[in-house]
């Protein structure tokens, strides 16, 4: 678990820096992160998704539910790379969403369920390690709700690479960014989707870990 934290702590702050080094970067089109949300979604045929202003700092997201793109503050009124490449690559979800992509409907299906895993799986799962030789099955549930979040993290990855992809390619063939800032919107969005594969590796390596446990306990 650590040998997994070291580089996930390495990958977010290679992230962050990418984000801190690209907000520098002037866009050549000259567009906030809002008019970059609102010009894909209109040249994508999608005129049902509100492009808002939500607060705090890289809190930028879709909600297929509300049909809303929510850039933070940097985002939707920055006019550099990043705020280009973040902004594109939320708008791609809601171009995903409105095409039917396969992995994203999955994902949405299960929010509500790894919703309400989360919230109980942590209490479950110390429950169940204190009462393993007494109540195994406590455990065995701790389990079978961390699976679920575990599996959601990984149907997560071909939905944020695909939105990577569509970001990228769109930017460059509307001519938002020059080849060269094309290059740097890839990268930023390449560390964005590597804190997610992180992430998923982590809840594998925790699941194991639980499984371990509760296999090690009753043996």
């Amino acid at each position: 678990m650590i040998i997994i934290l070291v580089p996930s702590w390495i990958i977010s702050a290679r992230f962050n820096n990418r984000i801190k080094k690209y907000s520098k970067m002037p866009l050549i089109s000259g567009l906030t992160g809002h008019q970059v949300a609102e010009r894909m979604l209109s040249e994508n045929g999608i005129h049902d998704v509100t492009v808002i202003v939500s607060g705090g700092i890289l809190t930028d997201h879709y909600n297929p539910q509300t049909k809303t793109v929510s850039l933070s503050p940097d985002v939707y009124q920055g006019t550099n790379v990043a705020a280009a490449a973040i902004a594109a690559h939320e708008c791609g979800h809601a171009v995903q969403h409105a095409m039917a992509y396969a992995p994203l409907q999955l994902r949405s299906a299960l929010v509500p369920i790894v919703t309400y895993s989360s919230r109980i799986v942590t209490f479950v799962i110390l429950g169940g390690i204190l009462m393993i030789n007494i109540f195994p099955g406590l455990m065995l549930a701790g389990i079978i709700l961390f699976a679920i979040t575990t599996i959601f993290s990984f149907i997560t990855l071909p939905v944020e690479f695909n939105a990577s992809s569509r970001a990228v390619a769109w930017l460059e063939t509307a001519y938002i960014t020059s080849s060269e800032q094309t290059v740097y919107v890839k990268d930023a969005l390449k560390w964005a989707a590597m804190t997610y594969v992180m992430a998923a590796i982590g809840s594998l390596v925790s699941l194991i870990y639980y499984i371990m446990i509760f296999t090690g306990r009753r043996s």
